[in-house]
Formats: structure tokens, sequence, C-alpha cells
């Protein structure tokens, strides 16, 4: 089982361009960006990482705050903004094709975003852990396509706009806290795995909240999962 386990996360990697950097690491180097907020109605926010680890939460009065560790030189990650009319669009990622995490490689993106812009998320991870806390964001959109990893995404908070939440895994495990006093709807498909769901009732292929029909606002999910466990859990 185990060889069946690594021959497809190969293939989820080679799927999701993460491509192995066969250059040696150095000393661990360190960087921080940071971009000033502005008016814009909407802010796309996409991260695109190959492999490490990823954490976000809130904390800054600029739109974005990031620090970044990371012992390949050319791993330095871009940050670029720009703005078309009221929507700005936020773009962290991983420069060129050289992508990868083996050996004594490390990679972490520690990223604070502000609570107080309208956002749309969209995270692109090929392979590592991703620890995302967005339930103080003003959220409007969050998008997660990962290859190999775990996943832990916490939007538990006030819920003061709906939205919705796509996640796309490959092989590892995902865990979703709901806040338990929202509208939630959700569905979870796994191809080989187990999915666990607390704080929800089931209705035919999906799970409900208890306030979900009198909800003003709602959180949809929809969780794909290729390999590994589903946790759904409200509280």
């Amino acid at each position: 089982m185990k060889s069946v386990y690594l021959l497809l996360a190969v293939a989820v990697l080679g799927l999701g361009g993460c491509v192995i950097d066969a250059r040696h690491s150095g000393p661990l180097e360190y960087s921080s960006e940071s971009v000033e907020a502005d008016d814009s109605d909407l802010v796309r926010v996409d991260l695109n990482m190959g492999a490490g680890d990823l954490r976000v939460t809130e904390g800054t009065q600029k739109l974005m705050r990031g620090d970044f560790s990371y012992n390949v030189p050319s791993w330095k990650p871009e940050v670029r903004y720009r703005r078309n009319g009221k929507l700005g669009t936020l773009t962290v990622e991983q420069p060129g094709h050289q992508r990868g995490n083996v050996g004594d490689r490390k990679y972490e993106w520690d990223l604070q975003l502000n609570n107080k812009v309208p956002l749309e998320l969209d995270v692109h991870f090929g392979a590592g852990k991703a620890r995302l806390d967005l339930g103080s964001l003003q959220l409007r959109g969050v998008t997660i396509e990962m290859g190999v990893g775990q996943l832990d995404l916490d939007l538990r908070g006030q819920l003061k706009h709906s939205y919705n939440v796509s996640i796309h895994g490959g092989i590892g495990e995902a865990t979703v806290h709901l806040p338990a006093d929202a509208g939630i709807f959700a569905e979870a498909q796994g191809g080989i795995g187990s999915i666990n769901v607390r704080g929800l009732h089931k209705e035919g292929g999906h799970w409900v909240s208890e306030a979900y029909e009198r909800a003003e606002n709602k959180i949809r999910v929809d969780v794909q999962g290729g390999i590994g466990a589903i946790h759904l859990i409200a509280d």
C-alpha cells in the first residue's frame, strides 16, 4: 500500500507542475514583503506554492505582510500587486518551475492579511502543509487546490457575508473548521479515504447546520478529495 501511495504522490506532483529542484540548498535565508491597502472594492489573493509550509491569518493594517524563509536562494517568493478599476489582484508565488521539497530543503511562508478588505482567496500548493486561519477576514470566496499534503482550514468567526468554499485535494488530509452558529451547506466526496462530519446533520447527499434555513449569510462548502481523510467540523 505504501508503494501505491508513493506512485500516486509522484503522479499528482507531476500533474500539478511540481518539479524537483536538483540544485543544492544553502543557509536559511529570510525576507519580508508588504503591500499597502487601497480603496479597492475587492482584492483577489492568489497564492502559488510548489512545496513547503504555508500559514495565512489576519493581523496587519496593510493589505498583506509576508515573512518568508528558504534555503534555496532562487525560491525567494515573488510578490506582485496590480489594480484594474476597483478590483485588486495580489499574487504571491514561488518563482519559475524549480519546485519541490526534498532532503534538507526548507520553504515557509507566513502571511498576514487585512481583515477589513473584501477578499477572494485562491490557494495552490503542490506538496506540504497549509494552515489557513481565515475566520476573521472579509471573505467573498475561497478556492484551494492541493497535491500532496495536509490542509487545516479554520473559518470560525462572525459571518457577515455569504461565500463559497471549494477544496480539491490529491493525496493527504483536509480538516475544515466551520462556525457552528452559521448557515452551513456542505458537500464532500473522497476517492479513497474517510469522510468525517461533526456538528452538521445529513440531508440526502449533503450536510447542513441547524441554522441553515434561517441564516441570512451562509457558507457553501464543496470538498473533493483523492486519497486521504476529509474532516468537516462545525464547532
